[in-house]
């Protein structure tokens, strides 16, 4: 007897359901067949809590310092508890059902059927290790049921030959290297800052970037000053049509003068066209969606939050009728070449004109790391049975798919017009490359969205005189945006874009010039897209994303859930509990930056790969752990929240550590005494306060910051009433 334990109650249904439709139903299992399918309700089992390990001093109620850090030597786990936290009855009768079952004495094989992914792989290997001691385990045969969908079809070829579940050790280390060490960084941190700020905060590796991701975006739009700015820009008819050219050179404020005398240069000097190119093209679709790409796409045209799409595309793959969700790739395995084919005909029997294609572009096994695309399966839902969300997520992957293999070419007329200010005889001062495209068969774009439209360029010749005017053109400098979900999304797959591509151009120049122009004059666009491409791969195979698919979308979820950012149509804004968190965090030296998160990311890749072990990973978070414990202990700081710094000189009452900063005990009689902290960005000690309410001044302190100017400066802080003022 085969005995498959499947991740969720859903998935034990179609399970249940693709072995037979006589399957007995019995209480938590079914069974008939050779088989008895059972489920978890995801995770039945979490880590157990700081006390297991380093129980609190007798007294203690609540978080204490006292048994801070933690870092267990072996972890361990323990049914998980309801809500209200108590043990929840649902729970325990599910994992003692689960446990009989297991040790019937007719089941020889045991059938891991978690999510095909790093947690699924461990949720269900935990529920095992519980049910069984390890005399038991060895008794039994385990196996690893994957699983790119959840179609009938599917199943069936899956149960033929599931492998070991011992060829899935690599991917299950690395899914417990990553709950211990998210463990590791939110339980020790968030006791440490909650406790030391009085309000509770949630610190984990990745929570805390991304909050800090939408905060500094926020901070930079609001203390950005725009500057002003000239462009030569020439606005003039020839022919009849109008033809703008706007310089790529630039001129600050107070050089106005210097730009009206460039364009005069520019108008003395004259225009005309020196090629025209016009060429029939094809126009590529988008590539078929990973779950953050479908994501960008669900936000920006339908405003559809990150949570809401995933919840929506998981049912779909649960109802059988798409691809494993949290896949970060956009690419099909070569082996499911068979698989597609027969997707297609399926999908031509809807009415599309689609055919098969063998391309790179779409089939590439290098760019899959667990699971490919997602894509429709041979399962056709029912639209009128769909929900609104529903709907729109599932025709979103179909018309993607739809687009990839269309039978039909989108051709279009590319045309570029270079018009040269000045001539090769006088010495060319400027080049002007205006580019336009124009549909000419639709091809896919009748299906799938298309973010283009057709741009007309002048009806000019080679040789032709052009009319310019060029005026200095007053211009201002635009602050960055917000996040929006796809600009986020996109940033957390690779955070250091930016950066990589910093390096890369430096290195570009360092070439040779003469490797240079060699490249250069067989490099086409399709060329630096596919580097590109590659490029984001790496990093993203390399672990340097924040999150993963499978967890990002959560993650962002439980930082709207905890007040500190929020999602309006598609746009992303801190709030004030998140802005709170980051300057608390930063008080309190705890660096939680994507450099550090990322660091971690490269360790569980390496654990996936088998180049380090779980502990060795653990040891990156736990020496930054201890750094900053270590820290607390040496440095003078600002105490924690409710700590007494002394007596107020106004009223006579406590002065203890507040949230902001120490305030008179006596505030609700009327006493308005406060000593803020931090002050322009300085945090004013526990011992700089008391001096404060003793002497009515402190000695001179360094590195204030100006909030205007941004430039430090040193003051003694005086105490004035109940005000705190500079003096310098």
């Amino acid at each position: 007897m085969k005995l498959i334990i499947a991740e969720k109650p859903s998935l034990a249904r179609n399970i249940s359901a693709a072995i037979s439709d006589t399957m007995k139903k019995g209480q938590g299992y079914f069974e008939g067949g050779g088989y008895i399918v059972t489920w978890g309700f995801g995770h039945l089992f979490s880590l157990c809590s700081i006390e297991t390990y380093n129980p609190a001093p007798e007294g203690a109620k609540g978080w204490t310092m006292a048994n801070l850090p933690c870092f267990p030597r072996k972890y361990q786990f323990e049914l998980r508890m309801g809500d209200n936290g108590k043990p929840d009855a649902g729970i325990n009768r599910q994992f003692e059902i689960i446990k009989a079952l297991c040790r019937r004495p007719d089941v020889d094989t045991i059938i891991n059927a978690g999510d095909s992914d790093r947690e699924g792989e461990i949720i269900v290997r935990i529920i095992i290790d519980h049910a069984l001691t390890p005399e038991e385990k060895q008794q039994k045969q385990l196996k690893r049921l994957w699983m790119p969908d959840q179609t009938a079809e599917t199943i069936r070829a899956a149960l033929v030959s599931p492998p070991d579940e011992k060829e899935y050790d690599l991917l299950a280390y690395e899914g417990y290297a990553r709950t211990f060490i998210d463990w590791l960084y939110g339980v020790n941190l968030t006791r440490y800052a909650t406790l030391k700020c009085g309000t509770l905060l949630r610190v984990g590796r990745v929570i805390v970037p991304i909050v800090k991701a939408i905060y500094d975006r926020d901070m930079a739009i609001k203390n950005f000053k725009p500057e002003i700015y000239y462009a030569p820009v020439s606005k003039e008819k020839t022919n009849g049509e109008e033809v703008e050219l706007t310089s790529k050179k630039k001129f600050d404020a107070n050089q106005k003068a210097a730009a009206e005398t460039l364009c005069q240069s520019y108008n003395q000097a004259g225009a005309h066209v020196t090629s025209v190119k016009n060429k029939k093209d094809t126009l590529k679709p988008g590539k078929l969606y990973s779950l953050s790409k479908l994501q960008n796409m669900l936000g920006k045209t339908y405003k559809m939050s990150m949570a809401d799409s995933l919840a929506t595309v998981q049912k779909l793959y649960e109802e059988g009728y798409v691809t494993y969700p949290r896949t970060n790739s956009e690419y099909l395995a070569t082996a499911e070449k068979d698989k597609v084919r027969g997707i297609l005909s399926k999908v031509a029997g809807m009415g599309y004109p689609v055919e098969f294609k063998d391309a790179k572009t779409i089939f590439d096994d290098s760019k899959i790391e667990s699971h490919s695309a997602l894509t429709p399966t041979a399962k056709i839902p029912d639209k009128s049975r769909l929900s609104e969300n529903e709907a729109k997520v599932y025709g979103a992957i179909l018309r993607r798919f739809v687009a990839v293999f269309c039978a039909e070419p989108c051709t279009i007329q590319k045309s570029e017009l270079v018009i040269d200010v000045g001539n090769e005889t006088t010495g060319v001062l400027e080049s002007f490359s205006l580019k336009g495209n124009v549909i000419l068969e639709p091809g896919w774009t009748k299906y799938d969205t298309y973010s283009g439209h057709d741009k007309v360029l002048p009806k000019l010749k080679k040789g032709d005189k052009v009319e310019i005017n060029f005026k200095p053109t007053e211009k201002e400098t635009s602050p960055p945006k917000h996040y929006t979900i796809e600009t986020l999304n996109n940033y957390l797959k690779n955070p250091f874009r930016e950066e990589l591509a910093d390096v890369n151009k430096a290195a570009d120049v360092n070439k040779a010039a003469d490797a240079n122009k060699a490249a250069d004059a067989n490099k086409t666009s399709d060329d630096d897209t596919e580097e590109n491409d590659a490029a984001e791969y790496r990093a993203m195979f390399e672990g340097l994303e924040l999150g993963t698919e499978a967890t990002r979308t959560g993650i962002i979820d439980n930082a709207r859930k905890s007040g500190y950012i929020q999602l309006k149509k598609d746009v992303y804004t801190i709030l004030p509990d998140g802005c709170y968190l980051i300057e608390s965090l930063s008080r309190l030296g705890i660096g939680m930056n994507k450099y550090k998160t990322a660091e971690v990311g490269r360790s569980l890749k390496q654990v996936f790969r088998g180049e380090i072990s779980i502990n060795r990973s653990l040891a990156i978070a736990q020496t930054e752990i201890d750094a900053i414990f270590e820290r607390e202990a040496t440095v003078v700081s600002d105490g924690f929240i409710g700590d007494k710094i002394g007596k107020c000189p106004l009223c006579g009452k406590d002065v203890v550590r507040g949230r902001y900063g120490y305030q008179c005990s006596g505030y609700k009689e009327g006493c308005k005494l406060k000593i803020g902290s931090p002050i322009c960005s300085r945090v004013i000690t526990k011992e700089e306060a008391a001096l404060l309410l003793i002497a009515g001044k402190t000695e001179l302190l360094r590195g204030f910051v100006s909030p205007k100017t941004g430039r430090t400066f040193d003051a003694y802080l005086q105490l004035e009433g109940d005000k705190t003022v500079f003096k310098f």
